[in-house]
């Protein structure tokens, strides 16, 4: 059977490995695996939205409310934007998915970081569009700017922070590149750990409304995946001037976020003092894993997400150290895939994290 072939030069996304496989792979109770993997929040969601859920379990017979009023409204107010510059997706990867169809087309050009999420280039393939990246591992502006100069590219992702990597983007400098980018090239600024940059430090922080006041070419990405815990729920959305929404919308499927999850999100907006706490016991986690590094001269790339990307030395091998941890029940992502022997990490809670320590310390 022949399908499209666009697909030969497409690599399956490989997601974090389910803790369910490793049971079955490795004959280790469930009770025996910690997931530091996938960059959950290792704390759930607030106990509001399990409440929530609940209450509405009895509506699963119909349709969700595809003007998504409540969630919209919900997110309008957080952020002093319109409801109708706000589109919802299954996770903001989807609207990834409503751009790339709704802009790109075969032989297009989509520019993007050298290490960065997967889904940018998997998405682009599909509809035949060519890929650039930059060279260095992280953001560099004038790297971008002069491969934008030369190919004038369809869209351009900017995801900040990053994703492998963790590396934040300062907003001032961001700014400055999108300014002299033409307004017919789609910039698609990545902000699914924004919460955590935001919090860190202010001049890594961008603000979804002064960003679409400003340029009339940008689609900002926000998820509910990552501080607010419902990765299960798979919500995402993407911020914009109205012109670019409506064109997204013509190429959204009805219906694409469940009752559950609508409810979920929106509830999940009301608690901002839980995603709080949970953001900064992060990085107070997070300084375990850089005086580990230390200890260990292994280096540590800056994160302003809830990972850390342990860059390894060449003696050491990511893809072996991270399956002698699987073996242990401890599930880490190997960035060898990337092109980088690295492993990368989630911030876990203080006990996930003492695991990590006491499994990972014999093997550096």
């Amino acid at each position: 059977m022949k399908f499209n072939s666009a697909l030969e030069t497409i690599k399956t996304y490989e997601a974090g490995k389910p803790i369910e496989l490793v049971v079955r792979e490795y004959g280790i109770t469930k009770d025996q695996i910690v997931k530091l993997a996938s960059n959950e929040n290792p704390f759930g969601c607030s106990p509001k939205v399990k409440e929530a859920v609940r209450s509405i379990i009895d509506n699963m017979a119909l349709y969700p409310d595809d003007s998504m009023v409540k969630l919209k409204t919900a997110l309008s107010n957080k952020y002093g934007i319109e409801p109708n510059e706000l589109i919802i997706g299954a996770g903001s990867d989807q609207v990834i998915e409503f751009a790339i169809h709704a802009k790109v087309h075969e032989g297009s050009k989509v520019l993007m970081n050298s290490v960065t999420f997967a889904m940018y280039e998997i998405y682009a393939k599909q509809v035949g569009a060519q890929i650039l990246r930059t060279a260095s591992r992280e953001h560099k502006m004038e790297e971008f700017y002069a491969l934008y100069q030369e190919h004038k590219p369809s869209i351009v992702f900017l995801c900040t922070p990053n994703n492998p990597t963790g590396e934040g983007l300062n907003a001032e400098e961001m700014f400055s590149f999108i300014e002299k980018v033409d307004n017919d090239t789609l910039v698609i600024v990545d902000g699914a750990y924004m919460e955590y940059a935001r919090f860190k430090n202010p001049a890594f922080a961008v603000e979804p409304r002064d960003l679409i006041a400003k340029f009339d070419n940008v689609l900002f990405l926000g998820t509910f995946s990552k501080a607010y815990g419902l990765g299960g729920m798979r919500v995402g959305y993407g911020i914009a001037q109205n012109h670019i929404i409506d064109a997204l919308y013509k190429v959204r499927p009805p219906f694409n976020i469940t009752t559950l999850s609508l409810e979920a999100a929106s509830v999940a907006l009301e608690d901002e003092e839980f995603v709080q706490e949970c953001i900064a016991d992060n990085f107070a986690q997070m300084r375990r894993y850089e005086e580990f590094a230390r200890e260990k001269g292994i280096n540590v790339i800056e994160s302003y997400t809830n990972f850390v990307t342990l860059s390894l030395p060449e003696e050491k091998n990511s893809s072996k150290i991270a399956q002698e941890l699987l073996k242990k029940g401890m599930i880490v992502r190997d960035l060898s895939s990337y092109g980088l022997n690295a492993i990368r990490v989630t911030i876990g809670t203080r006990v996930q994290n003492d695991r990590f320590f006491e499994l990972t310390d014999p093997l550096l």
